[in-house]
């Protein structure tokens, strides 16, 4: 599939999805949007994508919404559905929204943050489950400068990564915070330096998608995205069906094997 204002790739079972208009360091567009998604949704569906990488082309990874795009927006926008799918019964309501699909794809997603990530930049990339960041990278949220709200979410997942206070500074503030600031207070996982994170980030994709189980790793991610909703008791329910389903797995017998037989693991993802 072509695409205008990203690039997709695929290499070494990881899926690279580019925010690709450096000249504007990626500002956010309504064709950006559907791309986006239908790239994911092509990685979510791939059995040879066990990981998915998200990162922009150039100096920044996504500055935020084209300006040209907020001058003539529709308020009405903010909530069409033509920007949703259809519901799906089988999936949790809380991530079908217009932004917030990432928890239910069942790859781990990967934000590579190689510079600004501001406003709706910066909702994505905290839909990521992980995110590793230039050291010269730069956050915020953006919206209380411009006159806006926490939108799509943010302020529910700001929170939950980095605390109430420090989220609640950086909503009200909308101050500019750089990447060794983010990562104190848990906005990303790593920092490296910017000729080092693309390298970084792969080494760890490629560890993911070579030596660890991929139907582990949709499992983890749904209980993870599933527990903010659930008592312990339930959460510990949960985990007993899950544990007894992976006794039952190849996946489970592979990583037996291959401990055992001193060797690399072939998981197969059942």
């Amino acid at each position: 599939m072509s695409y205008q204002d990203i690039l997709y790739n695929v290499e070494h079972r990881i899926a690279t999805i580019t925010l690709n208009r450096p000249d504007k360091l990626n500002a956010w567009t309504a064709i950006m949007e559907r791309e986006v998604r239908q790239a994911m949704d092509a990685a979510a569906a791939d059995e040879g994508v066990r990981a998915i990488v998200l990162t922009g082309a150039g100096r920044g990874f996504c500055a935020g919404a084209d300006m040209d795009l907020l001058k003539g927006l529709d308020p009405s926008d903010i909530t069409a559905t033509t920007w949703t799918k259809p519901f799906d019964v089988n999936q949790r309501l809380d991530y079908q929204t217009r932004y917030g699909y990432y928890p239910a794809i069942p790859k781990p997603v990967i934000g590579m943050l190689n510079g600004a990530t501001a406003g709706i930049g910066l909702v994505h990339a905290l839909y990521c489950d992980i995110r590793f960041a230039a050291d010269n990278a730069v956050f915020t949220t953006a919206f209380s400068r411009r006159g806006l709200i926490a939108e799509h979410g943010l302020s529910w997942m700001l929170p939950r990564i980095v605390g109430h206070a420090n989220a609640m500074d950086l909503l009200l503030s909308a101050r500019k915070l750089l990447a060794p600031e983010a990562q104190a207070m848990g906005l990303v996982n790593k920092v490296f330096a910017p000729d080092a994170l693309a390298a970084a980030t792969y080494a760890y994709a490629r560890d993911l998608v070579d030596n660890v189980s991929p139907r582990s790793m949709a499992v983890i991610k749904r209980q993870q995205y599933d527990a903010p909703f659930q008592s312990l008791a339930e959460n510990n329910r949960q985990a007993n069906v899950e544990m007894a389903l992976s006794f039952a797995s190849d996946d489970f017998r592979e990583g037996v094997a291959h401990f055992m037989e001193k060797r690399a693991p072939q998981f197969t993802g059942r």
